[in-house]
């Protein structure tokens, strides 16, 4: 009990301020899905096209229990994050015995690049897939292969991306100290095979509804090729190893280039290198639970490209191998003094990026400095800073980016607030021309001329941004709100 108390209090040490802080980026679109904001929302969610359902079952509960107050979310991202330190130690003592047990579940509870997971609303999902996918590893340990498949089954219903599960299954299995190697579940053939069909199943439905889904940040839509998406990868993995080694430069929107084809290739000769050592030298322990790190890494860093491409909180599930083989390693060490010296610098660096995340000025500031030639963080700080600061944010995006849409749209909802209509107009004008498709910028140009008494006008943007996007609320109260068409 003891050890359990001491992993909750040095999690809690580390991520609990985010009780104190707010909404950040893809947390506001939780507000304008009418599907989490109705009462029948809970069976919206459960649409074909609609991935990571059981995710956005809790937003709903959030929803339904507190409204558009953050301390409710963020208190059960933290519910989450505490269920899944406290799963992983057990899991942990089955398969490394207690002292790497501590060490490891203490690494994963406190680990800064936990912090985006935990302290981001929108984050929930991996969290959530996560603690589900441990559950599924405890089923196992105990020879409930079939409740493991129910587990897991859920755990791909919060998150597609804990998809390697069933063959990191196997690696960790192969260390259990269980007389025999796999315990009883694990020798049977159905259970696991049932899970690789459902990771298969769960991977097709996510390409499926990305390809027809309008504005999918994924999949084809996601503005990238899968080519040039995992030529990226290899540099990204290389990226989170070093991050984990060194728990240093961690930003929410890091500006990851496309490398040439020889050092895309080159990053991954020396990751396929890795897992090949590790491979090879799985008996010792350590390098086994690496190596499932790999594995459970794989699904976000593969050929199927994603708008984002590094994410701090996609090392959230394989950390547990990582601090696997991290906790094996300090066992080694004959005091005890060095594992705790590790666990308490995590914990405070861990504190330290909660503080980044307390609010959108600090967080996108960082982002700013870490990536001071990408358009977006300049964009989101514009929205936390004032009049002033933020056109001078979007002036200089500007000059990066000349031809990304998102400047000019934010620059006229900032010049609209100082009551600049006309220049305003001017801004959501170059919005419209630069992303045709985009329903929110003929909205924002339809309050523009609503400003200007222009109403037949604002009238045809509002009807062509509802054309485009049916459910977009804020365009049909617009369009509610103007004076009837003159006869």
């Amino acid at each position: 009990m003891r050890n359990r108390l001491l992993l909750i209090g040095a999690a809690l040490a580390a991520f609990g301020a985010s009780l104190l802080s707010g909404f950040h980026f893809d947390d506001y679109a939780i507000f304008l899905d009418r599907g989490l904001t109705s009462s029948s929302g809970w069976t919206a969610v459960w649409a074909l096209r609609q991935t990571r359902p059981l995710t956005y079952l809790t937003l709903w509960l959030n929803w339904m229990a507190g409204g558009a107050d953050p301390l409710g979310y963020h208190l059960l991202n933290l519910a989450l994050h505490l269920g899944a330190v406290l799963l992983a130690y057990e899991c942990f003592r089955r398969l490394l015995g207690d002292r790497a047990a501590l060490a490891a579940a203490a690494i994963f509870a406190v680990h800064p690049l936990q912090a985006e997971a935990v302290d981001y609303v929108w984050g929930r999902a991996i969290v959530l897939a996560t603690l589900l996918c441990l559950a599924s590893l405890m089923a196992w340990l105990d020879g409930k292969g079939w409740l493991a498949v129910a587990w897991f089954a859920a755990a791909l219903l919060a998150k597609e991306e804990c998809a390697a599960f069933p063959i990191a299954l196997l690696l960790l299995g192969r260390s259990t100290r269980t007389p025999g190697g796999i315990p009883a579940a694990g020798r049977k053939a159905w259970p696991h095979f049932a899970m690789i069909l459902l990771a298969l199943a769960a991977g097709a439905r996510v390409v499926w509804a990305t390809a027809v889904t309008p504005g999918a940040p994924a999949g084809f839509q996601a503005g990238i090729s899968p080519w040039k998406y995992f030529l990226a990868q290899g540099p990204v993995i290389l990226r989170y190893l070093r991050m984990f080694l060194i728990p240093y430069g961690f930003t929410v929107d890091p500006d990851i280039p496309i490398p040439a084809v020889w050092a895309g290739l080159l990053a991954w000769a020396a990751v396929a290198a890795l897992a090949v050592w590790a491979w090879r030298e799985r008996k010792r322990g350590w390098p086994l639970w690496l190596l499932a790190g790999l594995l459970l890494l794989g699904p976000s860093s593969s050929l199927f490209p994603a708008a984002d491409l590094a994410a701090d909180r996609r090392m959230y599930l394989p950390l547990i191998g990582f601090a696997g083989a991290a906790g094996l390693l300090l066992t080694r060490v004959r005091t005890a003094a060095l594992a705790a010296t590790v666990a308490a610098a995590l914990t405070i660096m861990g504190f330290a990026r909660t503080l980044v995340w307390m609010n959108d000025a600090s967080l996108w500031r960082e982002a700013v400095r870490r990536a001071p030639h990408k358009a977006r963080p300049k964009v989101q700080l514009s929205r936390a800073v004032r009049a002033g600061e933020a056109l001078e944010l979007l002036t200089a995006a500007r000059v990066d980016a000349p031809y990304n849409p998102a400047i000019p749209a934010e620059m006229g909802k900032v010049l609209l607030q100082e009551h600049q209509v006309d220049a305003a107009l001017d801004e959501f004008g170059r919005a419209v021309a630069l992303d045709p498709n985009n329903a929110q910028n003929f909205n924002n140009r339809g309050v523009a001329f609503g400003y200007l008494g222009l109403p037949e006008a604002a009238r045809t943007d509002f009807l062509r941004a509802i054309e485009i996007d049916p459910g977009l609320t804020e365009a049909r109260e617009n369009l509610r709100k103007l004076p009837p068409p003159a006869q």
